[in-house]
């Protein structure tokens, strides 16, 4: 049972409400011990006393990758650091900072990041560790922005890494093995303002005929289906726009039809917490996600989880969860469908392919769900799919294995950066043996 900062066997850092579980509630952390220190120096003093510690983020994750049996350490309590060099077009900021907490600041310097993820809820580093992405076929995932970052390594020392050290790639998208990231640099481009349109409707037939199409109509595109239908139930278009104004939206596209108000992804749910739609011009960061900052979109009523193919085998794996939808349907909120642009980080679910991700927002009951993410591992098989590292899958470690081509590095960088084995847990025992000092 998780002990509250504060007990007589732990230091009192800062004094919050224990952490005992993630959001969904799916998974009780089993740590002994639960941390959330306010200054690095102190971070370092509890890794280097700890035979066994695990970073939480903002705990948006849905399987134990967060877990520990000893030390777990929230980094939501270090000093908030937002340093913007408009020069370098960088922003460094400290690794537990939501998105949504400096993105704002950004954009007021002129500048912004070149995607963001559905929920600006999420932290920065833990997003970054786990490959969490935006849509959009030429944007990367969230990740793909890492300039360098600053770690606690094993030995409570800290370590900065940069795109030219030789261990950078395997570092960024590490699963939380190579260290707890203190702060992270990253990249950005110039402000730039989006609009946002949704689209009812839309045929799969016409999607299947113009797939690559549909999905590069816009900055950022996702598709919304609940799987019951022959139908998108809804398209989100996101726009960038350039100069001048932009041209009004068609009636139709693709077949689909544009709404005639706000829409929330989820059926039924009130549109209130999403992002402004109908094409009201505003600031990338107040478009490209989702949901709003100040709503949390929903309760944790839910689990989720994510699956990967190349661009090029879209449309086939589309097709072949398409065939299985009856199977789907029953124990689904809502799927969705975005693309992500190929990268060079080890463990990032698009490393070395252009993307096309599929996501499923499932009621929250594990035993059902569970025989149905068997079937949907077992249809896209043949285009090698992977799945997202922080959320739910059943896919065992001999075939994910072999999936990465850096798999092996990886291991081999980890048990190089970790030799104690301070920052394994059971999830990382299982995936990753040979990473062990």
């Amino acid at each position: 049972m998780l002990q509250p900062p504060g007990s007589p066997d732990v230091p009192r850092d800062r004094a919050i409400p224990p952490v005992t579980r993630n959001w969904a509630g799916n998974i009780t952390f089993n740590a002994a011990r639960v941390h959330t220190p306010s200054s690095v120096e102190r971070l370092r003093e509890i890794v280097a006393g700890s035979g066994s510690v695990r970073a939480l983020g903002s705990g948006h994750s849905f399987n134990a990758i967060a877990d520990t049996h000893g030390d777990l350490v929230s980094v939501a309590g270090l000093p908030r650091i937002v340093e913007i060099d408009q020069g370098a077009a960088t922003v460094t900021v400290s690794g537990g900072l939501r998105f949504a907490e400096f993105t704002g600041a950004v954009h007021r310097a002129g500048l912004a990041l070149h995607n963001l993820g559905s929920l600006p809820h999420i932290s920065v580093a833990g997003a970054c560790a786990t490959g969490t992405h935006g849509s959009g076929a030429a944007n990367g995932t969230l990740a793909s922005a890492v300039r360098a970052l600053e770690l606690v390594t094993a030995d409570g020392e800290l370590l900065v890494l940069d795109r030219d050290d030789a261990d950078f790639a395997g570092a960024v998208v590490a699963l939380g093995a190579a260290g707890i990231v203190t702060r992270m640099t990253l990249d950005l481009v110039p402000a730039y303002d989006v609009r946002q349109w949704v689209y009812e409707g839309l045929p799969y037939e016409r999607l299947r005929e113009r797939f690559d199409e549909v999905l590069s109509s816009a900055y950022s595109v996702s598709l919304f289906t609940s799987w019951r239908t022959e139908r998108i139930e809804l398209m989100w278009l996101k726009e960038r726009i350039g100069d001048g104004d932009p041209d009004p939206a068609p009636d139709r596209r693709f077949g689909a039809v544009r709404a005639d108000g706000p829409r929330h992804p989820v059926p039924g749910m009130d549109p209130s917490t999403c992002t402004e739609q109908s094409g009201v011009t505003g600031p990338w960061h107040e478009r490209l996600p989702h949901f709003r900052p100040e709503f949390t979109p929903s309760n944790g009523e839910e689990l989720q989880s994510e699956y990967f193919v190349a661009r090029e085998d879209g449309r086939a794996a589309f097709d072949a969860l398409a065939r299985i939808r009856e199977r789907i349907s029953p124990v689904l909120q809502i799927g969705e469908i975005r693309t992500v642009a190929a990268d060079g980080l080890w463990l990032s679910p698009a490393y070395g392919r252009d993307t096309v991700a599929f996501h499923f927002t499932w009621h929250p009951d594990t035993a059902a769900v569970t025989p149905v993410l068997d079937a949907i591992e077992d249809a896209l098989a043949p285009f090698e799919v992977r799945p997202h590292w922080g959320k739910l899958f059943t896919m065992g470690p001999e075939r994910l294995a072999g999936l990465y081509e850096r798999y092996a590095d990886f291991e081999a960088l980890t048990a190089k950066l970790d030799p104690r084995g301070v920052f394994r847990n059971d999830l990382l025992e299982r995936y990753f043996p040979g990473g062990r000092g």
